[in-house]
């Protein structure tokens, strides 16, 4: 396929295909908010609503006001989903329940703290597509939250005994590094900066281990290696993400040094990550080789790949590295030709190792409308970008 083949192939699924799916089949238009538990034909098939799904809808649609189109439609599905939160999805100090039932009843502690994480992005984007300054509190008010928690971050809801292993774990650091971007016109600069600096240090410098080629999930508080499940723990999708995060970060800072770094790390995780047998991205693997604790480690997952792809595409657009371009193809054929629905509309989220369906559902507890209209709109404008440059290099010559 030729570039433009692609791009085509990414903008029409996303609005053509992805947004039309969730437009017509999860709002709530009784009680506000949005069904995620959808079969493979759209039908509702729970009506439990998880705050971080929720929020990372209201993201979506505020996200394709805000840059693809001024359409009334998305902004006012972004609206809805906004005040059904406002209402219903934080507790009295402010923290955001983990799920509620479809009337907004709480059903869920806030004991995770990714709710707060996509409820500041949902708001500070709904911000920018509105000017409301109601959603430009909520989001930066959630955000200093998620600071001050940062360091323990379930609080009194840790199932852990106090003072035994301590961990410090990847996905906060990593979302942050994206998080801050998303909330930088809401921010103090100097905040944004810190927070920066910060995340690419932890993700870089501390999970990244350039003597074992992993990022890890868990490290000690001093950094060192912890010889137990949750510090063998490698989700290669995890890192492959966190990259394009730093990609986006160095191109900020104009840092090409910490871009090859990140394309470097990132070819080193997906050849670590892909299965030499059936093909695809495992889950989660042990990185002394040992059976992960997870018994779900060998399924193949809608967000991995998508996420992997968006990866390739910027280290290609940022540096022309063949060995990106090369690995795009590979992951895009296995990820169209497994994940994509032609006939119902969006795409399913979980194979077995085999790359067969497990599950027929297009969302549940943990996908709803995210990763995969992200990584479409994401991968479409990458391809934009390099296409462009392309071009320019031709008329440079």
């Amino acid at each position: 396929m030729q570039l433009n083949d692609y791009l085509n192939q990414y903008k029409s699924q996303l609005l053509d295909n992805v947004v039309p799916f969730w437009l017509s089949n999860s709002p709530d238009v009784e009680f506000g908010g949005y069904f995620t538990c959808l079969d493979r034909a759209g039908n509702v098939f729970d009506t439990d609503k998880f705050v971080w799904l929720q929020c990372r809808q209201v993201w979506c649609f505020s996200m394709l006001y805000n840059k693809v189109e001024k359409k009334q439609e998305w902004l006012d599905f972004a609206v809805q989903g906004a005040e059904f939160l406002k209402k219903h999805g934080r507790d009295a100090q402010g923290h955001w329940y983990f799920s509620l039932s479809r009337e907004g009843t709480p059903l869920t502690q806030p004991h995770n703290i990714f709710s707060d994480c996509f409820a500041a992005m949902a708001f500070g984007q709904l911000y920018q597509a509105t000017g409301r300054e109601e959603y430009g509190k909520i989001a930066v008010d959630t955000f200093h939250a998620i600071l001050r928690r940062q360091d323990n971050p379930k609080g009194v809801y840790n199932k852990q005994f106090p003072g035994s292993r301590p961990l410090k774990s990847f996905a906060l650091p990593m979302i942050i590094c994206n998080l801050v971007l998303e909330m930088e016109p809401l921010l103090d600069s100097d905040l944004v900066e810190t927070c920066i600096e910060k995340g690419i240090h932890a993700v870089m410098e501390e999970f990244y281990r350039p003597e074992l080629g992993v990022i890890l999930e868990h490290i000690k508080p001093d950094g060192t290696f912890s010889d137990s499940f949750e510090g063998r723990l490698v989700n290669p999708g995890h890192g492959l993400e966190a990259m394009w995060f730093i990609m986006d970060l160095a191109a900020r800072k104009g840092d090409h040094a910490l871009i090859r770094k990140a394309v470097d790390i990132s070819l080193q995780l997906l050849d670590y990550g892909w299965d030499k047998t059936h093909g695809g991205i495992f889950y989660f693997l042990d990185v002394k080789g040992n059976p992960p604790q997870q018994l779900e480690w060998d399924q193949k997952l809608w967000w991995v790949h998508m996420e992997t792809l968006i990866t390739m595409l910027k280290g290609y657009q940022h540096t022309g590295d063949e060995r990106c371009r090369t690995w795009f193809e590979k992951v895009h054929t296995y990820t169209w030709d497994h994940f994509a629905d032609p006939e119902f509309g969006e795409w399913y989220g979980y194979l077995n190792r085999q790359g067969e369906v497990l599950l027929p559902l297009k969302g549940g507890k943990w996908k709803g409308c995210f990763h995969v209209p992200r990584g479409l709109y994401q991968c479409w404008k990458t391809l934009e970008a390099i296409a462009e440059k392309q071009a320019n290099e031709v008329l440079n010559v």
